[in-house]
């Protein structure tokens, strides 16, 4: 992993994932060089400064991209608002809860990716899914499919702190497309739109909003609503195998980067790191969870657990997980495999130095993982009965 800081893991992490969602090189190595320094400060005063260097560098291409626009230069604007996007969401992020400055950022966000799909003219639909009286934000990339055939979709879904922008940064949704596979990419209860916007906190129970999901994808005439598929990253790796436990009209099942006892795993932070294991985290999973302390918190977390669903997978399951990762234990992966004694195909992947992405959600080479996910899930869709999906 690219690491500016020696001392802080998640804003290394974090520039990685920038990286991974399409930051340039030089724009990154600019705003990283200057913030050195207050890497090794306190989470108050550190995380605003990095805060102030990523929007600025977000702003810098917000005026580049209108010099563009007064040209003409659609696309050229649009490349550049999308790595804006990326810097604010960066920058969003990491702040405590309360950080007023977010919520400008966060709405910039998504102004400018907003814009970049449309300059760009990029294979990305805003849709609105219902559910619950409101409704839940998601992109819908369509299958590359020139005979316009009803395509397999794949419904991706956020960790603890991503977004779906995240998502469709990472490149997963596209490598699909081309291997004639449709994604839809959700901000679910407890991130992105629907936590900031909409205050839907996490659910225990993935499957409920993975239903609503489902009921969704079944309108849509591009879609072949007897082929689809649930994949979800980081704390997702809980998310997505507990919606395939438990809603069958998922085919398939992707955990990118296992999550097998996620309630277990607080208590053993708590106890050997102390109320700060990466800056705001604590305040971060209240607000996540819709909790009032950490005492309340602490008390839920176990819940939050396959221990007693994951032998209710009965559809073929792949488990990803990078070799070195610093945040899940890599006895989770192996108790996520080998719980799922019901599923017809399981798969167990570590990443490792050969092919790159050994750490959380191979976040330090994202490409190989993505593609490994992307062949595998096209092989089982194939072997499953879809029409037309390919390597």
């Amino acid at each position: 992993m690219l690491e500016y800081f020696p001392k802080n893991y998640v804003w290394n992490l974090s520039a990685n994932l920038a990286l991974g969602m399409g930051g340039n090189i030089g724009e990154v190595d600019v705003i990283c060089r200057q913030l050195v320094e207050a890497s090794l400060l306190p989470d108050s005063e550190g995380t605003e400064s990095f805060f102030k260097a990523w929007c600025d560098q977000a702003e810098r291409l917000l005026e580049l991209a209108e010099d563009d626009e007064l040209r003409g230069r659609r696309l050229s604007a649009g490349a550049k608002l999308g790595r804006a996007a990326t810097y604010f969401l960066t920058a969003e992020r990491m702040q405590n809860r309360d950080y007023v400055p977010r919520k400008l950022a966060y709405s910039k966000m998504l102004e400018s990716f907003s814009r970049f799909t449309e300059l760009h003219e990029e294979n990305c639909e805003r849709v609105e899914i219902p559910y619950q009286g409101t409704v839940l934000a998601g992109l819908f990339v369509r299958a590359d499919r020139k005979d316009g055939t009803p395509a397999p979709c794949i419904a991706h879904f956020n960790g603890l702190d991503s977004t779906k922008e995240m998502i469709y940064g990472s490149g997963i949704a596209q490598a699909l497309a081309r291997r004639g596979i449709s994604t839809l990419m959700v901000d679910q209860p407890g991130v992105g739109e629907a936590l900031r916007l909409r205050g839907l906190h996490a659910v225990v129970e993935s499957e409920i909003w993975g239903s609503a999901v489902a009921d969704y994808l079944q309108t849509r005439r591009d879609v072949d609503s007897d082929m689809l598929g649930v994949c979800a990253w980081s704390l997702g790796g809980y998310y997505a195998p507990r919606v395939a436990a438990f809603e069958k009209r998922y085919r398939l099942c992707v955990a990118w980067g296992a999550n097998f006892n996620w309630g277990e795993l607080q208590k053993r932070r708590l106890a050997r790191e102390g109320d700060r294991p990466v800056p705001h985290y604590w305040e971060h999973v209240q607000w996540v969870w819709g909790k009032g302390s950490l005492d309340e918190f602490m008390a839920f977390a176990p819940r939050i657990t396959l221990e007693n669903v994951i032998d209710r997978i009965t559809v073929p399951f792949l488990v990803t997980h990078g070799a070195k990762d610093r945040q899940i234990p890599l006895e989770y992966a192996h108790s996520q495999y080998d719980g799922a004694v019901n599923s017809p195909k399981r798969e167990l992947k570590f990443f490792t130095a050969k092919e790159g992405g050994v750490e959380h959600v191979s976040a330090d080479n994202m490409s190989n993982t993505r593609d490994y996910i992307a062949d595998w899930v096209s092989e089982t869709f194939a072997e499953i009965g879809a029409m037309g999906v390919r390597k």
